[in-house]
């Protein structure tokens, strides 16, 4: 099998070496693997630390996970790949072969188009040195128990036909988001067909969990603006005839401006404004869904402060998009 790995790296000085390293102990027997490292929009020293590592380096000028995802799909990717293995730069493996796994998970079913990793927090793995803040942030997980039919962009897998079907528009704040609805109707033109989406049993990477409130926050509030512009997105392409939506892709994955027209021409709207209800009261609907009553007292004491987080993270997000900055991108 012939096998593209694009890591994805944006101002990733400070551990691409380490990274290298770890992609370079991977067990890739049996597969005809390419592995490169996308450095996009570096004002550091990633592509450099990445080829003294030993890596092969795209140094790509302008920066944006979902350009450079156009990028890596449409033009670095060799044209006879079979399989497309999407990697953030900053995730760490469980096991000397979840790269290989995962091609071959996904090669033994055809009828996926998207196979993932499991994400795992490095701090729901407990250890020493985990404050107060911490043991809430990991208790309060749960936001990626959908990973099964979702697409996490820190490490997921599609068959290189499939994948060249897309484009993405440039300066998406949630990619895997707008990428996970374009795979389930074959860019709007078909109902959601979820058996397109899988997630590998057994395989899984950890990811380093924000550790305070002002990083989650942040955090959060790119994810609901991104929610926010890619539903935009989708009016947009869906008042076009299903036969020109395709095309219409292609021209916003090379338009700067495309996501935020679509923004201004879909947002704010009734009643709702810029950000709909559902991402302040997601947890606690959630939570009355699985009818596990009475709710434990610790429970308890996280879904409220949790409802918390939620309010002031759509507060924010509806601040900032009425002023226009939407976290840098709207």
């Amino acid at each position: 099998m012939r096998v593209d790995i694009g890591v994805f790296a944006h101002n990733e000085a400070a551990g691409i070496a380490a990274m290298v390293a770890r992609l370079g102990v991977q067990d890739m027997t049996g597969l005809d693997a390419r592995i490169v490292v996308l450095a996009n929009g570096c004002t550091d020293a990633t592509a450099d630390l990445a080829r003294a590592a030993g890596a092969e380096v795209a140094d790509l000028a302008e920066g944006g996970k979902s350009r450079t995802w156009n990028r890596f799909v449409h033009e670095i990717s060799r044209p006879d790949a079979q399989l497309l293995i999407f990697v953030d730069a900053d995730i760490d493996f469980t096991a000397p072969d979840c790269l290989a796994r995962l091609a071959r998970g996904l090669a033994a079913r055809p009828e996926l188009w998207v196979l993932n990793s499991q994400p795992i927090k490095d701090i729901a793995l407990g250890g020493e040195g985990l404050g107060p803040l911490d043991k809430i942030i990991a208790a309060a997980g749960g936001g990626l128990d959908d990973w099964k039919t979702a697409i996490c962009g820190q490490l997921y897998a599609m068959p290189a036909e499939r994948a060249r079907r897309f484009h993405l528009p440039i300066g998406l704040p949630v990619e895997d988001g707008f990428l996970r609805a374009m795979v389930l109707t074959d860019a709007l033109v078909m109902p959601e067909d979820f058996s397109r989406i899988d997630g590998l049993e057994g395989l899984s990477h950890i990811y380093a969990s924000e550790r305070g409130i002002a990083g989650l926050i942040r955090h959060q509030t790119r994810i609901v603006i991104g929610s926010a512009l890619n539903f935009a997105a989708f009016e947009v392409l869906r008042a076009l005839p299903e036969e020109a939506r395709r095309a219409e892709l292609a021209r916003a994955a090379a338009d700067e401006g495309w996501l935020a027209r679509a923004g201004r021409a879909r947002l704010p709207r009734w009643p709702f404004g810029y950000v709909p209800l559902h991402f302040a009261t997601k947890r606690l609907t959630r939570a009355l869904a699985r009818r596990s009553w009475p709710i434990r007292p610790k429970r308890a004491l996280v879904l409220i402060l949790g409802f918390g987080f939620d309010l002031v993270v759509y507060l924010l997000a509806q601040l900032r998009m009425a002023r226009g900055t939407g976290a840098g991108h709207w």
